[in-house]
């Protein structure tokens, strides 16, 4: 039976603040549900049909509610609720800069759309770059829009609070590392020497990178559109930009 404190606190998830203030998130669907569960994430709540629970190899959750497909439409966020929803704990991974050189990172500077966000975090994880700092102005990593946009991937990709500031502290303590982000008039993406290490900017969907952290970024990219000199597009997507870029980077590399 599903309480009505319950459903409260459910449908309080869908605000940051009580994200924050409870350390719980939304995840929605059989697949992505059923990898969390599989996942080192902490489930505090699984939330299910009987049915559904039933064919559980592993109930790896603090609390399991068997819920009806009426509870269901009740505390879930999607227009076309499935079968299964779990509450899970905010991981709270602690960050290390030095992690950060030792592969490919993405920054993201005020990407406020919540699908951006999380197509990107998706795109993270299937070019193998587990880290995505999140700079002042980012939607929330971990609001239901973007989890379910993640599809999954949030188990894989370690997301982080961010501003300004980290890049200061990194191009102290590692001045050689580079730092590339994505301009209108940066050089020719497929015309430079890129480094399988390397922090990748990525900037606001309509205003691009901030001038406080443009200064920090010492190899400005620009994604050249094709054919040369014809009539296109103002500029990409920020989660279509990040694909190209990624794809570019992880090219060079093998």
């Amino acid at each position: 039976m599903l309480s009505k404190a319950k459903i409260q606190l459910i449908r309080s998830l869908e605000q940051k603040k009580y994200r924050a203030q409870h350390g719980l998130f939304v995840v929605e669907g059989d697949k992505t549900v059923r990898e969390i569960l599989d996942s080192h994430l902490i489930v505090a709540y699984l939330l299910a049909k009987p049915a559904w629970l039933e064919q559980l190899p592993v109930k790896k959750a603090d609390h399991i509610i068997e819920i009806n497909d009426r509870e269901l439409s009740q505390i879930s966020f999607q227009k076309t609720p499935n079968q299964a929803m779990a509450l899970v704990k905010i991981p709270n991974d602690p960050f290390d800069v030095s992690e950060i050189t030792q592969g490919l990172s993405l920054y993201l500077d005020g990407v406020q759309d919540p699908g951006n966000l999380g197509a990107i975090i998706r795109l993270a994880d299937w070019f193998g770059i587990r880290h995505v700092l999140c700079g002042e102005g980012c939607a929330d990593p971990f609001s239901p829009k973007t989890i379910q946009s993640t599809m999954g991937a949030i188990i894989r990709v370690k997301t982080y609070p961010s501003d300004a500031s980290f890049l200061q502290l990194l191009s102290a303590r590692y001045p050689e590392f580079p730092v590339y982000g994505t301009f209108l008039n940066g050089e020719n993406l497929y015309n430079v020497s890129l480094s399988s290490r390397a922090v990748i900017v990525l900037g606001n969907e309509s205003k691009g990178i901030s001038n406080g952290v443009a200064q920090y970024v010492a190899k400005r990219l620009f994604i050249p559109s094709f054919p040369p000199g014809e009539p296109a597009a103002d500029s990409l997507n920020v989660a279509t930009a990040a694909a190209v870029v990624c794809a570019e980077f992880r090219r060079r590399r093998y």
